[in-house]
């Protein structure tokens, strides 16, 4: 197979002009986020099975070649486990890639468990060991080391040749549709873009604060967000959780009740004191109705872990007889998913509930409308 570095765009236009012929595309990129918001590309690597190919997004300012094979519906694209992937193309290239399956989800469904390595899967198929030596490295570094282009260049080649093997198996199951499905509710996900108002419910121990408490968190992660937007950097970086609950509180009206104030950060508060001080001036203004309702806790809701048990039973049973394993059809948060609609706690609505939904409809809709009728009880 023919290996390629291309670091211009004359040869990226003359590499994308023979890609867009193929049918399928074996796809992956390296980037770097210790500390910066969005992911850093530093490779993007590509195979149609008969070159690989590098590319360089240091030395070519448009990858605008790129982004529309990535936009090309005739063109199957294959990834492996590419939440962060997905990130690298929006952040990067207003990029929303069709026609797109993750092979961490193929093998998902064919019972190897839902976070699958892709060495292990390399391994699996072709009985080849990766070094995975250069998984740490600083891709926007240059130049790239012979090792690191061998360690990027293995990450499409493999995939190519394994995915016939992949879909070969898969084409055993039922499942092909339902990958197809997971993968694009991954995708919408990402592209999605975020309610800043919601992301009091990310903090950790906000479900201990009260509704006018809530309303001063809300101001601060929305400005912490957009502080960590502007900046590029980590949330944590800009204010720590912590730091957040602490300051929504207490309500402090200075920089000296900030201060002492037990559970924030000194050097949030040496930093960042004055701005949050504004930010939650500027919640204390907010009418109270706009305030958010204080979150139940699902977990202390009376008759929840009755319910949980006996739905992961079901379900687990349910699983089994689809001939998948129980993580495939509802992990722990789905379940709970569904319990907090079931319950009407915080604002779940059916259609983000993952198991009354989609694929899984035709599986758990049923028995878990039988399981709601007899509240949840085995008897």
């Amino acid at each position: 197979m023919q290996h390629l570095f291309i670091s211009d765009a004359q040869a990226l236009e003359a590499l994308c002009q023979q890609l867009e012929k193929a049918d399928m595309l074996a796809i992956d990129t390296e980037f770097v986020r210790t500390r910066t918001l969005y992911p850093r590309l530093g490779l993007l690597q590509v195979s149609d099975g008969n070159v690989v190919a590098l590319i360089d997004p240091i030395t070519i300012d448009d990858l605008t070649p790129f982004w529309a094979l990535m936009e090309n519906p005739n063109i199957l694209k294959l990834l492996h486990a590419c939440s962060e992937d997905l990130e690298v193309f929006l952040h990067s290239g207003q990029c929303k890639p069709v026609n797109l399956i993750d092979t961490q989800i193929i093998m998902a469904f064919l019972g190897h468990g839902i976070s699958v390595g892709y060495a292990f899967m390399v391994n699996h198929y072709l009985s080849i060991e990766l070094d995975k030596s250069e998984s740490r490295t600083d891709w926007t570094k240059r130049p790239l080391t012979e090792k690191q282009c061998t360690y990027a260049s293995a990450d499409v080649e493999y995939l190519f040749k394994l995915a016939p093997l992949l879909f070969s198996d898969i084409a055993q199951t039922p499942w092909l549709p339902a990958i197809k499905e997971e993968s694009q509710k991954m995708i919408e996900r990402k592209f999605t873009a975020l309610n800043v108002n919601r992301l009091y419910l990310n903090v950790k121990m906000a479900s201990k604060l009260s509704s006018v408490q809530l309303n001063r968190l809300q101001y601060l992660a929305a400005w912490r967000y957009d502080q960590a937007k502007k900046r590029d950097l980590p949330l944590s970086f800009i204010a720590k959780d912590n730091t957040l609950i602490a300051l929504a509180q207490n309500n402090p009206n200075n920089m000296s009740d900030m201060s002492v104030i037990e559970g924030a950060e000194v050097l949030d508060i040496r930093h960042k004191g004055k701005a949050m001080l504004n930010v939650i001036k500027q919640a204390s203004q907010a009418p109270s109705q706009e305030h958010p309702k204080r979150i139940e806790r699902l977990d202390q809701y009376p008759g929840y872990k009755q319910a949980f048990k006996v739905v992961k039973s079901v379900l687990t049973v349910l699983a089994e007889q689809a001939e998948l394993k129980i993580e495939n059809v509802a992990s722990k948060k789905q379940i709970n998913q569904y319990l907090s609609f079931y319950y009407h706690i915080n604002q779940v609505d059916e259609a983000s509930v993952d198991l009354l939904n989609g694929w899984r409809k035709a599986i758990t809709l049923g028995p878990l409308t039988e399981l709601a009728n007899k509240k949840f009880q085995t008897s």
